[in-house]
This record gives structure tokens, sequence and C-alpha cells, in this order.
């Protein structure tokens, strides 16, 4: 048995083959009653709640924050990280600039919105997310003084690549006084992250806690640097407590990341996060052992994959260099998505993104669980064979 297994009780994880790891992962059962506490906090303190709420989001702030290598005063917290990117983007000097640059490779959160932004005369530089090997460089040459900001992925979804070179493009944009923000979602947590190591002290970083956090929703940040200070034009009054003190009419913002911050918002993820979060460190679920974790998990997929000695035209594990693959294993497949829905049918939960299968393990699971998964895929792919 895997000895965590016992702590995510109530999703089942040692009966089921929830190969969901990079995509929704179980949570912990603390969480279960840290959710509870919420509750029974709002029934007893009423409206007085919000100081209970507020040291449950402080230690969000510094779980997010250790596992960025920040301190907590730089993190703001957001329902989901197109809230935060939003504030982000109407703070940037728009008059002046109106050049963005990213990816082809960017999750929806990004690329809906800046696809919007594009319809509205915004200039937006889309380049190639693949080859990653390259993609350092190429952002580095598209940054010029017209360039407003670089919005950028650190492992791409779609693959699980890790991104090199990103401090080569944090000294471009800051050669040129441009923005440079980094999506983290698939990096935080299974790939150690440290902002100094990584060259990205100057640069904002967004994620959140639904994938390998195990936080589940309403639990994003938005990392902001040490710096000059931002007025975000889509702001909620959270962002000027100081004022509503002094009983200030004007548009006034608090210092650092508190001026990103938004309105009345649910507190009860923030209470189920904070629970995690101390699971987390009890348990010695650190970046580095989670990805020592992952990268045997990733490693017996792969294997068993290649074994099964699929047609190559129909199934393909995605070549990447091992130090390059990131939280799960993508397969090239010919019908990725109705190969999905087949493993769901069979109670393996996958997902696929185009022609790309993703099999994403997690710490609670046992290495039988995974190689039954991969067999059900071969029953599945054969049964198109002539």
């Amino acid at each position: 048995m895997n000895r965590l297994a016992a702590h995510y009780s109530r999703f089942r994880v040692s009966e089921r083959l929830l190969l969901t790891g990079h995509s929704h992962q179980a949570w912990p059962d603390v969480g279960f009653d840290a959710q509870s506490r919420a509750w029974l906090d709002a029934a007893e303190y009423v409206d007085e709640k919000w100081e209970k709420a507020a040291a449950q989001a402080e230690r969000v702030r510094s779980g997010f924050a250790r596992l960025l290598g920040d301190v907590p005063r730089n993190i703001a917290l957001g329902q989901n990280t197109h809230e935060l990117v939003t504030r982000w983007l109407s703070a940037l000097p728009v008059r002046h600039r109106q050049r963005l640059v990213t990816t082809d490779g960017e999750f929806h959160t990004l690329r809906r919105q800046l696809d919007r932004l594009a319809e509205e005369g915004i200039e937006v530089a889309k380049l190639a997310a693949r080859p990653a090997d390259t993609l350092a460089d190429r952002l580095i040459s598209s940054i010029d003084d017209h360039t407003l900001a670089v919005l950028v992925s650190s492992v791409l979804y779609e693959t699980a690549e890790i991104v090199p070179g990103l401090n080569g493009v944090a000294e471009a944009c800051s050669r040129h006084g441009v923005e440079l923000l980094v999506d983290a979602y698939h990096h935080l947590n299974v790939v150690p992250f440290d902002l100094s190591s990584m060259g990205l002290g100057g640069a904002f970083v967004t994620g959140g806690g639904y994938k390998y956090c195990q936080l589940g929703e309403g639990n994003c940040f938005l990392r902001i640097p040490e710096g000059p200070r931002m007025r975000p034009v889509l702001t909620g009054w959270f962002a000027e407590f100081e004022a509503l003190e002094r009983g200030s009419t004007e548009v006034t913002y608090s210092e650092g990341a508190a001026a990103f911050a938004g309105a009345t918002y649910d507190p009860t993820s923030h209470y189920r996060a904070a629970a995690v979060f101390d699971f987390h460190l009890r348990e010695g679920l650190t970046p580095d052992a989670l990805r020592e974790i992952n990268r045997r998990q990733v490693g017996v997929l792969k294997a068993a994959v290649e074994a099964l000695d699929l047609d190559a035209s129909m199934v393909r594990v995605e070549p990447l260099d091992e130090e390059r693959r990131g939280g799960f294993l993508a397969i090239r497949a010919t019908r990725a998505r109705e190969l999905a829905t087949r493993l769901r049918d069979r109670d393996v939960l996958v997902d696929a993104r185009g022609d790309i299968l993703r099999l994403g393990p997690a710490p609670y699971l046992r290495d039988d669980q995974l190689t039954d998964a991969v067999a059900a895929l071969d029953d599945v792919v054969r049964r198109d064979e002539p």
C-alpha cells in the first residue's frame, strides 16, 4: 500500500485509477475538516468571521510564498488566475506601449483573453511554443522598446515540457522596461520553483492550487515583485482598506501585492488550503520530495507504455529530455479525446488536449495502479486494430 493513500480516503484513491494528477489531484482528508470549520466559524462569528478568514488567507499566502522562495507580502490571492491576470493587465501602461508578446502554448486563461484584446486593437505577437529549447531566445529577439509585457508558461500545459532560459527573458525585459508574467501553474509543487535561482526575482508569477498543490478551487495567486507601485484599473475595495479607515474618497491603493486585492469572496477555500499546506509539511511533501516521487511514477508509466509496442503512428510517448519533463506523461495519439473517453468508461480517469493524451500520476497512487491504467490503454487501442 502507498502510505499516503489513507490520508485521501474520501477521494477513494486506493480504489480508483485517478491519473488526474496534472489536472485535479485528490484532496487530503484534512481539507474536509477545515472546510467544515469555515462553516462553523461563520455560524459562530457571523459578520465578524473576517478576522478568522484573514488569518487563513495569510497562511495560504505563506504556503505559496514558500513554494516560490518568496515572502507572503508579495503574494496576492484570487479565486482564479483569470481575475488576477486581468487585474495585472489593467495595471500596465497601455497608453505608452501596446504590444504584448506570448506563445501559442499558453493555457486558455491567457489565450482567450489575449485573443480578445487583439480584437480590440492591442498588438499581440504570438510565438510558437515549440521547440521549447529555442523559445526563450525567440522571446528575447521579439522584445523591443515598444513591448508592453511578455506572458509565458514555465511548463507547457499540453506536453509538460519545462521551458529553459527564462532568466534570459527576464534580463531582456528588464533592459527594455518590459513586464514579465510567468504562468507557473504546471510547475508549482511538482517541479521545484525558486525565483532567485531561476533569475525571476523581477517577474510576476501566477498559478494556483487546483492541480499539484491539492488545494482545490478558489486558491490562486499572483506574485508581485518588489518595486514600483501599480494601480490596477480593475480593482476591488479590499485594495483600499487603509484609505477606508481614514475616510478618503480618492482612488487609493495599498502597497505591494495588496494593491491587487479584489472584494468580498468565499473564504472557505482558504481554510481548506491552509490545512493542506500544513499537511504537506507534516508529511514531508516538499517540492523536492514530490519531484522525486513524480519522476519515478512518470518513469513507470513511460516504461509501461513503451513496452506495449503499439503502432507509433497511433500512440507514442512525446519525446522529451527526462530532465525537462514536468509532472505528467504526454502521449501523442490519434483520436486522443476518444481514447480518453473510452478509458473513463473503464474508470481510468485521464484527459486529452488536442492530439495529446495526458496521464498524470500523483503521490498517493501505487505502481500497480499506474500499470493497470496502461493495460487499459493497451486494450482500448488494440480494439481499433484490424
